[in-house]
């Protein structure tokens, strides 16, 4: 929800379909844990999730190594990080180490739980976080402070709501340990992983990874589906990411958001965003650029089984309500 009140009603459907009357909900009981599905020789994927009147959950990439477990993004929701969890106790390692690849809460709430249950795991991201405690999550918990007031409001939504603010009010257990400041190789829980960082795409820093002995690539939200989540964003920063990651080599590449993708279909995201950001900047309506998308995309909806309505409003908002009222980028876009 702090990601953008405005943005959360079109995105994502328990605060789109609101009514002005009161209804009331039963809290449903918490959905299991995702299930790890295998990626290769010591490499799972956690899937994400968008369930009915919930926030989202960010995929998990965890790979292991010779002194512990890597986990990139650890989630928003207590199941999604029980997965983690789960995954650690069954492999009889701890996790030492947690890689964030932005700082959307998406994909950094679960932080503050795994440090707990594992003290010695080191947190690598970009020093991105800073800025946006400073900016853009505070200014959106005003607002969902505010939201909280909906009425109406499902029982679900107002409490990924409060779990949001409590992690914008614990901001600093979500900053890193270590500041990724440029690409490098690195030996992550004693696993050789390169790690790239991306400046000014779907935020001031993201930070991928890419497993050479597995040709696998994890490159968090500069992939997303149904939609490119362009929320806090910089087009042209994330355009020359995209073209970095397909001159990178790698046969497997798992997005922020969205099945794992072979690289012919990275390539056809890639040529899909390319066309779709052009179009966001030209004269045509938000509608066309949107059907342009899911057009342009449909494969990749398909395969994810995603409903094209839907990314189809999403994209309308996106060129309407961001990119055009940003001129071009998000407004929350950070040089």
């Amino acid at each position: 929800m702090i990601e953008g009140m405005a943005g959360v009603r079109k995105r994502w459907s328990g605060a789109a379909a609101l009514s002005g009357a009161a209804v009331f909900f039963a809290l449903a009981a918490d959905p299991s844990p995702p299930a790890p599905q295998p990626l290769g020789e010591g490499a799972w994927w956690i899937p994400g999730g968008f369930l009915p009147k919930r926030q989202p959950d960010g995929n998990t990439v965890v790979l292991q190594g010779p002194e512990g477990l890597v986990v990139l993004d650890t989630g928003r929701h207590a199941w999604h990080r029980q997965a983690i969890l789960d995954l650690a106790r069954a492999r009889g390692a701890p996790v030492a180490a947690i890689v964030n690849s932005h700082w959307h809460l998406d994909h950094v709430s679960g932080n503050p739980a795994l440090k707990a249950a594992f003290p010695k795991a080191t947190v690598y991201a970009s020093g991105a976080i800073d800025g946006a405690l400073e900016g853009f999550l505070r200014s959106s918990a005003e607002g969902a402070r505010k939201f909280l007031a909906t009425p109406g409001l499902a029982p679900e939504t107002a409490e990924d709501i409060r779990g949001d603010l409590a992690s914008v009010a614990n901001g600093r257990a979500l900053r890193p340990d270590v500041v990724i400041g440029a690409n490098a190789t690195m030996r992550l829980a004693g696993r050789p992983i390169a790690v790239h960082l991306s400046r000014d795409g779907p935020t001031a820093g993201d930070v991928w990874l890419v497993d050479p002995a597995l040709g696998l690539a994890a490159v968090g939200d500069l992939v997303t589906l149904p939609v490119p989540f362009l929320d806090t964003a910089c087009v042209d920063g994330w355009r020359a990411a995209l073209a970095e990651v397909e001159a990178t080599p790698f046969e497997t590449l798992v997005p922020g958001h969205g099945r794992p993708m072979s690289r012919a279909e990275f390539k056809l995201y890639r040529r899909a965003f390319d066309a779709f950001v052009a179009c966001a900047a030209s004269d045509a309506a938000p509608a066309t650029c949107a059907t342009g998308w899911t057009r342009d995309a449909a494969p990749l909806l398909a395969a994810n089984g995603q409903d094209a309505k839907r990314a189809e409003a999403m994209a309308t908002y996106y060129v309407r309500d961001v990119l055009r009222h940003g001129k071009g980028d998000s407004p929350h876009c950070r040089h």
